[in-house]
C-alpha cells in the first residue's frame, strides 16, 4: 500500500452499505421481503414505456429532465422549476451533503435513521451527529439540542426507515422554525405515498426557505431497479444542487418510465390500499404470536423480539423456509427484523413460519 496516496478524511470511516439480501444458499424461489420493494412491481403503463425506450438507446438523454419534472409537478401541485431529479433519492441526499456540508461542519440524523445520511456526510468530509429517538420515533427536542453553529443539514425520514414511525406536521414545523439559521431541514419522503392524504411536508416547504424534500420511484412505483428519485425545495437550494449534479445523471429510459409511472395514479392508489390491508393483517397476526411492532406508516413492519439472539434465530428459520427479511442490527436494532409487506400469500407465509418458530422454542 502506498501510504502517500490517501482518500479525503472521513472516506475510510464509511462502512459499506449492505442492501437487502436476495438469495439463500440451497433455497430455490425464495421470497424477498428485505428491501421494501413493491410486490406488484411497476404499472403496465411504465413497463410498456420501458420496452419502447430500447429504440432510443443511441441518443443522449435530456439534461434538464424537463418532461419528468413537469409530470411530477402536475401530479403533486408543485413548481416544476423547483424539482430536481436524480439516480434515486440517494443521489439527492449525496448532492445535498456535497453542496452544503464539508470539513468542520456537522450533519444531524437520528439513531435509527437511513444509513445513507451518515455515509453521504462522511463522503463530503463533514461530521455525522447521531441523536437518540424516543420509542423508535424521531425526537424533535433531541435534534434541536444537538444543533449548533456547525450544523448545516438535519435529515429525518417521515415515515422513518426502518422503524415505520412518523411525527406530525406540527412537530416538523416546530423543528424547521427552531433550526439554526444556516441549517437546512431535509425531509426524506421515500415512503410518503403509503400514507393516505400526506403531503410529505409540502406545505411547510412552500412556506419556508430552509426545508427540502426528497422522494423516490423505488418504492410504491416499483422502479427500484431503474434508480430514479427527485427532490423539491426552495429555488436557491435547487439552483445549487443543479450546479453540482451530473448533466446526464438520468438516462432517457429512466426519465420516460418514471414519467409514465407518476402519471398512473390508479396504480398508486391500488398499491397503497393493498399495502395497508396486508400490513395491518400481518402486524396483528405477529402481535398475537408475541411479536409486537410499532404502528407502521410505510410498506414494512419492524418486528420486535425478546432479544437479539431470538431475532437472529427467527431470521435463520425464516430463511430456511424461503423467506428473506432484513436484519437491522446495523441500525442499532439487533432485536428486530424489518419485514417488507408482500402480497397476501407472502404475508401469510411469514405469519405461519413465525408461528412455527415460536412453537419450536
Amino acid at each position: 500500500m502506498n501510504d502517500a496516496i490517501l482518500p479525503q478524511p472521513g472516506i475510510l470511516d464509511i462502512a459499506l452499505y449492505q442492501g437487502g439480501k436476495g438469495h439463500v444458499a440451497g433455497v430455490a424461489n425464495a421470497v424477498k421481503l428485505s428491501s421494501n420493494e413493491n410486490p406488484f412491481g411497476a404499472s403496465d403503463r411504465a413497463r410498456e414505456v420501458f420496452l419502447r425506450s430500447a429504440h432510443s438507446l443511441h441518443r443522449y438523454p435530456s439534461t434538464d429532465h424537463g418532461a419528468l419534472r413537469r409530470a411530477i409537478a402536475e401530479v403533486h401541485g408543485l413548481d416544476a422549476a423547483r424539482v430536481i431529479c436524480g439516480a434515486g433519492s440517494d443521489e439527492i441526499i449525496s448532492l445535498l451533503c456535497q453542496a452544503y456540508a464539508g470539513p468542520k461542519d456537522e450533519v444531524v440524523h437520528t439513531e435509527h435513521g437511513f444509513l445513507m445520511y451518515r455515509i453521504s456526510t462522511l463522503a463530503a468530509g463533514a461530521t455525522p451527529v447521531e441523536v437518540p429517538e424516543r420509542d423508535r420515533t424521531t425526537d424533535v427536542d433531541a435534534i434541536l439540542a444537538a444543533c449548533n453553529r456547525r450544523t448545516r443539514l438535519v435529515f429525518i425520514a417521515n415515515p422513518n426507515n426502518p422503524t415505520g414511525t412518523m411525527i406530525s406536521a406540527p412537530e416538523v414545523q416546530r423543528l424547521a422554525e427552531k433550526l439554526p439559521l444556516q441549517a437546512l431541514l431535509v425531509l426524506d419522503g421515500a415512503y410518503a405515498e403509503y400514507v393516505e392524504g400526506y403531503d410529505a411536508g409540502l406545505g411547510i416547504i412552500e412556506a419556508r426557505d430552509n426545508v427540502v424534500m426528497t422522494r423516490t420511484f423505488s418504492k410504491i412505483y416499483g422502479l427500484g431497479g431503474l434508480r430514479v428519485g427527485w427532490g423539491y425545495g426552495p429555488g436557491h437550494v435547487i439552483d445549487v444542487l443543479n450546479r453540482v449534479r451530473g448533466p446526464f445523471n438520468l438516462s432517457t429510459a429512466q426519465q420516460d418510465v418514471a414519467e409514465a409511472a407518476v402519471q398512473d395514479r390508479d396504480w398508486v392508489v391500488r398499491c397503497q390500499v393493498e399495502n395497508a390491508r396486508q400490513r395491518n393483517w400481518l402486524a396483528t397476526a405477529l402481535a398475537e404470536l408475541g411479536v409486537p411492532s410499532d404502528t407502521s406508516m410505510a410498506n414494512f413492519i419492524l418486528a420486535r423480539f425478546a432479544s437479539a439472539d431470538e431475532a437472529q434465530a427467527c431470521d435463520a428459520f425464516l430463511q430456511s423456509k424461503g423467506l428473506i427479511v432484513r436484519s437491522v442490527a446495523a441500525y442499532k436494532l439487533p432485536h428486530c427484523l424489518r419485514i417488507t409487506i408482500g402480497d397476501e400469500s407472502s404475508c401469510r407465509r411469514v405469519a405461519h413460519a413465525v408461528a412455527q418458530f415460536k412453537g419450536t422454542k
